[in-house]
């Protein structure tokens, strides 16, 4: 899926969202917690009940590696359950990868090709031949770390170099947007760092972010749209706890739909003001 296609799903959807599967165990029903395959389980029930409203879908690899054989298991289910039912959904794998090229070339491989993900997110740290790998596969993204909304963000992103003037997080921008097109690399921008999202358009004003932290953590969706959209969206915007656990009964896939169906309807009036859609 290119930046257009995805583009035309995000007007048909009159969305923008992305539900972040953040399937935690711990956290999942007790009338799951029985079943063969629990987390896979209430990923189905969270999909069927969000499709509606979600353009994207994003688990995070955390909560089933954690498992081992089983957690992959699920995650599998996971992605072949949305390529069966939900064919145009967009597919990100949270993964953070990053290593060196030939290392880079087989995650590349196994989120890609055997797995079948849309796109990864990636941690640019050791540099382009740890990236490009990812963007060498057509209709396939690298979602690469730019700018962060976690306590230690602080530590290196916000760094300035001396000779070029730059915060790391825009040098990191500045640098690998050339290592792909705006067709295989998107950003990701936290929803709650809205005071750098200026620099961050100025910097990649054609390139989609992927934009995690509305909800539970706090981000501000309207502010997001202002700062960030483009007249491509440019954006999907990530809610994970805020609509998967917003209820632990067995009617949580109810109290879920109805989550992703309230900031659905945000984003439809905020793309009509931007004139994206009538």
């Amino acid at each position: 899926m290119n930046a257009k296609e995805l583009f035309e799903k995000i007007k048909e959807k009159r969305s923008f969202l992305c539900v972040g599967l953040d399937s935690e165990f711990s956290k999942i029903p007790e009338c799951l917690k029985r079943e063969q395959h629990p987390v896979f389980e209430f990923n189905k029930r969270i999909i069927d009940a969000t499709a509606p409203y979600a353009t994207a879908y994003k688990p995070n690899l955390a909560f089933y590696e954690a498992f081992g054989v089983a957690g992959w298991v699920n995650l599998r289910l996971t992605v072949d359950y949305v390529r069966e039912h939900y064919p145009d959904v967009f597919l990100i794998a949270d993964a953070k990868r990053g290593d060196i090229g030939n290392t880079s070339r087989l995650y590349a491989k196994a989120f890609f090709e055997t797995v079948g993900f849309d796109a990864v997110t990636v941690a640019p740290y050791m540099g382009e031949d740890s990236v490009k790998p990812f963007t060498g596969y057509s209709g396939k993204w690298a979602v690469i770390l730019a700018l962060t909304s976690n306590r230690g963000a602080s530590n290196f992103q916000y760094t300035e170099d001396k000779y070029g003037g730059l915060m790391l997080f825009e040098k990191v921008i500045a640098q690998s947007k050339h290592w792909g097109t705006t067709d295989s690399i998107m950003y990701v921008v936290g929803a709650t760092q809205t005071d750098m999202m200026t620099a961050v358009r100025k910097l990649a004003p054609d390139h989609f972010l992927l934009v995690p932290g509305i909800g539970a953590q706090g981000g501000n969706l309207a502010e997001i749209a202002r700062l960030g959209m483009n007249d491509q969206c440019g954006l999907l915007v990530n809610a994970s706890r805020s609509i998967i656990f917003a209820d632990t009964s067995e009617n949580f896939a109810e109290i879920a739909s109805r989550k992703a169906m309230e900031i659905q309807q945000e984003m439809a009036c905020l793309m009509t003001e931007k004139g994206l859609i009538r």
